[in-house]
């Protein structure tokens, strides 16, 4: 069981470090601040672009690590 748990611990956590690094980022400067909300009302929708995708993907993949590794702690 703790294999198993350590496994998907390690696997779990490269996942959430490339989904990371992969994420744009969000400051822009100041023309960014000014520009930027026009996009987010207009643009593209969020939920099924790149951006959104790779947010999912950081939220489920830090949600598995933190529950594998409290699970992990706590059996072992």
């Amino acid at each position: 069981m703790t294999t198993i748990l350590t496994v998907l611990l390690v696997l779990t956590s490269l996942v959430l470090i490339a989904s990371v690094l992969l994420q744009p980022g969000k400051s822009a400067g100041l023309s960014g601040s000014i520009g930027g909300g026009a996009e987010s009302l207009f643009g593209k929708k969020r939920a099924k672009s790149y951006e959104g995708i790779l947010a999912r993907i950081t939220t489920i993949s830090a949600i598995v690590f933190m529950l594998s590794a409290l699970i992990l702690t706590i059996i072992e």
